[in-house]
């Protein structure tokens, strides 16, 4: 009987422990399951982070399913790009700036997204334009300029803010700089399917390390109780420029629309 027991003791502790691995798998795989069906609603946390104190020019309106935020496109920061005389002008990072001239101009941008957010069957990619919105209500954009991937002639016209105007005038950042997010676990806005997105950081501090093909994961943030999905600056530097690209890749979710 001695040797019977012998066996049968390590046998029960050996399924006690298998239950407990498969159910603390269950309760994770749930909350991600939860944060990808959409039953996450991202209105409290648009509504107290969008605003522009220096144009004023950035409003949110929440239908019934959907969130519009309104901007004219204009920072609340300084960059060269106000124009010299201008009180928040500044001047380009760098020397080799002297002949620019470009200038930026107001928009009627209209962001609409999803107020609960959910995973699309299918990953479309980011297009040229506008990806997404900072708080602010700066226009977003990924690591593609012109016909192609950003160059050293985009990312030399970049002010501190790793922003530019387009050539309709239209100033959007495409890089982590001053102003907006530096190495840190900031909230800097939404992308176009309503996910957040934030700096390089997780909110503990440290670089995550298990960001998916779309340049996100599922978890909490300092923003989000309940396990959202959200996206994360890109921690690799930009081919030789020395700058993080916010956004490349596909949308996780569906495209919302950006009028202009």
């Amino acid at each position: 009987m001695k040797r019977i027991l012998y066996y049968l003791i390590p046998t029960a502790s050996l399924f006690l422990i298998l239950f407990m691995a498969c159910s603390s798998t269950n309760v994770d795989s749930a909350d991600e399951d939860t944060a990808s069906e959409g039953s996450v609603d991202i209105t409290a946390v648009v509504q107290a982070n969008y605003r522009n104190d220096y144009t004023e020019g950035v409003s949110v309106q929440v239908n019934d399913n959907s969130i519009q935020v309104s901007s004219t496109g204009l920072p609340d920061h300084k960059t060269p790009y106000w124009g010299v005389g201008h009180e928040m002008y500044e001047d380009f990072p760098g020397t080799n700036h002297a002949n620019m001239n470009t200038s930026m101009t107001t928009f009627n941008y209209v962001m609409t997204i999803p107020t609960k957010p959910q995973e699309a069957s299918y990953k479309e990619e980011t297009e040229l334009g506008p990806v997404g919105m900072a708080l602010n209500g700066v226009p977003i954009y990924n690591d593609y300029e012109g016909g192609g991937m950003l160059e050293e002639n985009a990312w030399g016209t970049f002010d501190a803010s790793g922003a530019h105007p387009g050539p309709r005038e239209d100033y959007h950042y495409h890089c982590e700089g001053t102003y907006l997010t530096v190495d840190d676990a900031n909230l800097i806005g939404f992308l176009r399917d309503g996910f957040p997105i934030y700096g390089r950081k997780d909110m503990d501090g440290t670089y995550p390390d298990n960001l998916d093909d779309n340049g996100g994961h599922i978890g909490v943030t300092a923003d989000f109780s309940d396990a959202i999905y959200h996206y994360h600056t890109s921690n690799d530097v930009y081919s030789t420029s020395g700058l993080y690209v916010i956004k490349s890749g596909a949308y996780y979710g569906t495209k919302g629309t950006f009028s202009q």
